[in-house]
């Protein structure tokens, strides 16, 4: 079982990686800072790209970044994202 898909985030700590965030993105509502807002972000149909809201869609958007927001590939480690992305999941 030591397999990448058993290792889920843990929101508590996704709450703290998404400071680094919050500089452009809210948490608490969907109006746009400097990126879009991510309140009930799992519940949307799509991204701001237009692509479907997956946990494997917005890990690739931290990753990449992309119309304005800078790549966070070798800014976050692995765990940070995976902290993140359950964190996400619980706006």
């Amino acid at each position: 079982m030591g397999s990448l898909m058993a290792a889920k985030g843990d929101p508590a700590k996704g709450k703290q990686v998404f400071e680094r965030c919050a500089v452009c993105h809210n948490a608490d509502s969907t109006e746009k800072k400097m990126g879009p807002g991510l309140k009930g972000l799992f519940k949307h149909d799509k991204l701001a790209d237009g692509k479907k809201v997956t946990e494997a869609n917005i890990r690739t958007k931290i990753d990449d970044g992309g119309n304005g927001m800078p790549s966070y590939k070798d800014q976050l480690d692995d765990q940070e994202k995976e902290d993140l992305i359950a964190y996400l999941k619980t706006l």
